[in-house]
C-alpha cells in the first residue's frame, strides 16, 4: 500500500479539512466523515501540545493523515508534532530555498537531517516499533511549505527545487494581503499568482495545495492543477451551521410576532 506521501507526490487529488478549534472532537468527526487528510492548526488555532496529542489519537484508527501546521519554522516545533505521530508538517511563511531546506532538515533523522532521536515517542508505538518507524520516517513523512508572500512567489522555483519539499501550499488570506489585494479568489491578480504556484510544483514533481473557503471553490483550483486541497474549517462550518439555523428560527419569530401584533 502506498504511503500518504507517495499518494501526495503521485498526483492524486486528496481531500482535506482544516481543524483550527483545538478540538479532538471535530478532528474525530472529520476523520469519521472520510477526509484523506486533516490540517491540525497550531499556528492560529488555540491548541497546545496536550490538545495535539488528543487530536492525533482521535484519528489513529482511521485512514486519515494528520498534518500539523506548526507556528513557525523552528526545529523544536517539528520534533513535538512528529514524535506525537503527525503524518506530516505544514510550515508557514516559507519565502526562499534556504528556509525550505531548513524545514526538510528538521523533518528528517540524521544523517539526512537534524530531527532529534527519541526511542519511545507515540509515533513509534512508545518504543517497540521505533526501529521500524525510524527506517520509514524519512521517506514517508510529508513536508508541506506555505507560499504566503510576494517574496515566496519570486522564489517559487528555488523552493520547489528543494529535495524533500513535497507540497507548495498557498495560504490564500496571507498571500492576498501581502500582495495588497482586497480579495483573493476570483481576483485575476490573485488567480494568476496561485496558478504560478501550481505550475512550479508540477514542473518539479511536487504537489500544489491550497485552502478554499468551501465546496464551491474546489473545481476552479483543481482546474489550475491543485491536488492537495482543504475545503473549509471546522470553526467556519460550526458558525455557518449555527447562523443558518438561527436565521430560520428568526424568520419564524418574525412571522409569529406579526400574527400577535395583528391580534391573531
Amino acid at each position: 500500500m502506498a504511503s500518504f506521501r507517495e499518494r501526495v507526490l503521485g498526483g492524486e487529488v486528496l481531500a482535506g479539512a482544516w481543524c483550527n478549534l483545538g478540538s479532538s472532537i471535530t478532528v474525530e468527526m472529520a476523520a469519521l466523515a472520510g477526509f484523506d487528510w486533516l490540517c491540525i492548526d497550531q499556528e492560529h488555532g488555540p491548541g497546545e501540545t496536550e490538545q495535539l496529542l488528543h487530536q492525533l489519537q482521535s484519528i489513529g484508527s482511521h485512514p486519515t493523515a494528520g498534518i500539523v501546521r506548526i507556528a513557525w519554522n523552528e526545529i523544536h516545533l517539528f520534533k513535538r508534532a512528529l514524535d506525537l505521530g503527525a503524518a506530516g508538517v505544514m510550515v508557514p511563511y516559507v519565502e526562499n530555498g534556504e528556509e525550505a531546506q531548513r524545514a526538510v532538515t528538521a523533518m528528517r533523522y540524521p544523517p539526512e537531517g537534524r530531527r532529534g532521536i527519541a526511542g519511545t515517542p507515540r509515533a513509534a508505538g512508545y518504543g517497540p516499533g521505533f526501529e521500524n518507524y525510524r527506517r520509514r520516517a524519512n521517506r514517508e513523512l510529508a513536508t508541506v511549505v506555505q507560499v504566503e508572500t510576494g517574496t515566496a512567489l519570486g522564489n517559487l522555483e528555488a523552493i520547489a527545487a528543494v529535495e524533500g519539499v513535497d507540497v507548495l501550499f498557498v495560504g490564500p488570506l496571507d498571500l492576498s494581503a501581502n500582495l495588497g489585494l482586497a480579495s483573493s479568489f476570483g481576483n485575476p491578480v490573485f488567480d494568476e499568482a496561485i496558478r504560478k504556484v501550481a505550475q512550479s510544483a508540477r514542473r518539479r514533481g511536487k504537489a500544489a495545495g491550497i485552502l478554499v473557503p468551501g465546496p464551491e471553490g474546489v473545481d476552479p483550483v483543481v482546474d489550475m492543477g491543485f491536488t492537495f486541497i482543504a475545503s473549509g474549517t471546522d470553526g467556519g462550518y460550526v458558525v455557518k451551521g449555527m447562523r443558518e439555523n438561527l436565521d430560520q428560527l428568526r424568520r419564524h419569530q418574525a412571522g409569529r410576532k406579526g400574527e400577535i401584533d395583528d391580534g391573531r
